[in-house]
């Protein structure tokens, strides 16, 4: 998120801050991670908060286990427009799976491999977050 140089009694620090929840921080100093509570009053939002919590990035770059099931994800925000696929359906690498609208366009979402539907996350008219399961081919 944001890096800075301390320097405290002649040593040199290295800060990385990676989240900042309400008073809460995730920070990295010299390679060390570290939860701190900064001392701050909060202003309280008129609108709600959406909090997703971030996988390290380990996890995100291991392979999937388990055969060749691909995961198709939201590319950005927004709201199932029409679903051409169900469960069992075979597709092809190309084929529309479903058509999705994120801001004011209407945008097709490709099957990326040859396979068949395993599981439909979602439905006609659900609203997506960036990075939400779709769809599961094998």
């Amino acid at each position: 998120m944001k890096q800075f140089k301390f320097k405290i009694r002649g040593n040199q620090y290295d800060v990385d801050i990676k989240d900042i929840v309400g008073n809460d921080v995730q920070i990295e100093v010299n390679g060390t991670a570290y939860h701190v509570t900064m001392e701050r009053d909060i202003a309280t939002p008129k609108t709600p908060t959406i909090i997703r919590k971030r996988l390290p990035d380990e996890v995100k770059k291991k392979p999937a286990t388990g055969g060749s099931l691909k995961k198709i994800q939201a590319p950005l925000p927004g709201n199932i427009f029409k679903l051409n696929v169900k469960e069992g359906d075979e597709v092809k690498k190309g084929d529309i799976l479903l058509i999705m609208e994120a801001m004011k366009m209407e945008n097709n979402i490709l099957s990326e491999q040859d396979g068949i539907v395993k599981s439909v996350k979602i439905s006609e008219g659900d609203a997506v977050l960036q990075n939400d399961t779709l769809i599961e081919i094998e």
